[in-house]
């Protein structure tokens, strides 16, 4: 699978910001089919990094209620991978933002 295809995108968040400079880890959204060794494969190809250990977790679909009692929404199902860096390490995709 492409490296694009495999990382769909980074997820900004309060708490991913605060794992990015403490941690080192950062957050991505991944293709539901992607497993750990080609998530850790499409970052170190995109970004230039060494990968020290990936974390991937599928986050399920939720049902919501817009406007009224027969207004059903439902958000899709996906997969959400974090990625912790070597030591000195950083990506500029969360920087200045």
């Amino acid at each position: 699978m492409n490296p694009y295809e495999v990382i769909v995108r980074p997820l900004d968040t309060e708490k991913t910001r605060y794992q990015a400079s403490g941690l080192r880890q950062y957050v991505f959204e991944v293709n539901r089919r992607a497993n750990k060794v080609e998530v850790k494969q499409a970052i170190e190809a995109i970004f230039g990094v060494d990968v020290v250990a990936v974390n991937v977790m599928n986050v399920p679909a939720k049902i919501g209620r817009r406007h009224g009692r027969r207004r059903v929404t439902r958000r899709s199902l996906w997969k959400k991978a974090v990625v912790t860096l070597a030591e000195g390490q950083r990506l500029d995709v969360f920087e200045g933002v």
